[in-house]
Formats: structure tokens, sequence, C-alpha cells
């Protein structure tokens, strides 16, 4: 029974995959930089991507690794890293969450370090795989403030983006990183549909019965806002994001998801009928 190690285990994305994984009967091995946290169904590990010691023990004994970008200045550095000391320590198979529409030459920082580590992976030398999914839906729980206020505020505008519930990114992955044929794949991820702001918030606003509009907001006026909330280079590069979701590049739907996993992608009324009580709740 192969060993799976899932890191950024309790985030968005690695908190969806591990029950995922385990109801495939796999053995798994959580990573995290929390010393007091417990991850349910796993066995947790401490240690820090920035910390090789910590890494390498945490690789010992691990056959396929789950690789998720911590969100920070120095994410393409630090991942690579990491997949170095994977191959290393002899792991026999790499997934590697990426983005959708990673690529050196964009505009986006994201993308571009998104795409270095995808090159570097493909230079490894071990069995791969990369995951590119759209726009989180759980991002809008960021939101969830001014959401409750009845509004969302995003520099957008009308553009459609094939936005996708993360429990759907997890459940493509547990897929991968227990089945075979997937060795240098690339897989897309989307929603079943492309969306616009204002659909999200019709959407929400009939999982909470009450209204929520969209409002189009400037970019200058979007990064004032998240001022002292995240460092610049963060907001810097979120409004990048967002520009290229308003230039319509993120609009494209796969079916990779279902292709995966065999259920189709939920769609945005399934994410806001399912956190519609996380939104209500906000004070």
């Amino acid at each position: 029974m192969d060993t799976v190690l899932v890191t950024g285990a309790t985030g968005t994305v690695g908190s969806a995959l591990i029950p995922a994984l385990r109801t495939r009967g796999v053995t798994v091995r959580a990573m995290t930089r929390d010393p007091g946290r417990s991850v349910p169904g796993a066995e947790t590990v401490v240690a820090d991507l920035r910390d090789p010691e910590s890494v390498a023990a945490a690789l010992k004994g691990v056959d396929v690794v789950f690789l998720n970008s911590p969100s920070a200045a120095d994410a393409a550095a630090v991942q690579i890293r990491f997949a170095d000391l994977a191959r290393d320590a002899g792991v026999n198979r790499l997934v590697l969450l990426s983005q959708y529409a990673a690529r050196i030459d964009s505009p986006v920082r994201f993308l571009r370090w998104h795409a270095e580590v995808e090159a570097h992976v493909r230079e490894l030398g071990i069995d791969h795989t990369v995951l590119r999914p759209n726009l989180y839906l759980q991002a809008l729980l960021a939101f969830a403030r001014t959401i409750a206020q009845g509004f969302i505020a995003a520099p957008i505008g009308d553009a459609a983006v094939s936005a996708i519930d993360t429990r759907d990114i997890a459940d493509a992955a547990a897929a991968v990183l227990t089945g075979p044929g997937h060795t240098g794949r690339t897989y897309t991820l989307t929603g079943p549909r492309a969306v616009t702001h204002t659909e999200i918030a019709h959407a929400l606003s009939v999982a909470m019965g009450r209204s929520v509009v969209f409002h189009d907001t400037p970019a200058e006026q979007f990064a004032a806002a998240l001022s002292g909330l995240l460092p610049p280079w963060q907001i810097d590069g979120l409004i990048e994001d967002y520009a290229h979701y308003a230039r319509g590049e993120a609009a494209e739907v796969h079916s990779s998801v279902a292709d995966l996993t065999g259920k189709p992608a939920r769609d945005v009324t399934d994410f806001a009928r399912d956190h519609a009580d996380a939104f209500r709740s906000v004070r």
C-alpha cells in the first residue's frame, strides 16, 4: 500500500484531499508547520518547506507526493527545492498543484511562478502529473464579510470564469494520486460552466435567502481595500490575476473533473447552497 504525503494538509485543498484519499484506502501522511495540529485520518508530520531537514524526514518511506504551493513570494523556489528533495528521497510519483493558464511568459506573476515549477518537475526524471485548477470558488469565503453585507466587489467586469469548487480539485487529485495512466499528463480543472460575478452573486442570493449584488470595482480601489490585510506583493499579484480574468482568459471549460472522478464538477449553485451558513454567520 502506497503512502501519500500531502503538503499543505490543513489548507483548503489539502483538508478536502485527505478524506478523499482515505476513502480510497490509502495511507496518508499529512505535512503541517503547526506542531500543535493533528490531522484526523492521517499520520501528522511537522515540517516546513523552508527547512530541508524537516522535509527530508517527512519524505522518508513516502511513495507518492502531493505538492501544493504555499502563498509566499518565494513559492517557486520553495517548491523546486521540495521537488528535488522528493526525488532524492526516492519518491516514485509527484502530483503538482499548479494554476490554470500557467506559462513562463504570462503577465501574471503567479502563473509565471507555477510554470517555472512545472518546467523543473518535468526535468526531474520521476513520474509526475500537473493539475491546473482555475479560480477557487472557496476564495469567496475571504469576502464573507462583504457578502454578509450584501455585495461582492472585484475588478472583473462582466467577464466569465470557469471557477471550480476545491472539493472537486481534491477529488481529482485523489484519483490521480491513486490511479494509473497519468504519467506526464497536465489536467486543467474547471467548474462545469463559466460564470460571471453577477451570476455568482445571484447564486449566493438564492442560497442565503437575501440579496447579494456584484459591484465592479476599479483595481486601485480593490487594492486599497486589501492594503494592510495582505503583503504588497500578494495584492499586486491578485490585481494581475483579476486583470487576467477580466480579459476573458479564464473562461474555458474542461471536462477533466468528470473524466477523472466519474462525477460532474460542482456548480456555483452547489457551492452557494453548501456554504450559505458560512456567509450568513459572519458578524
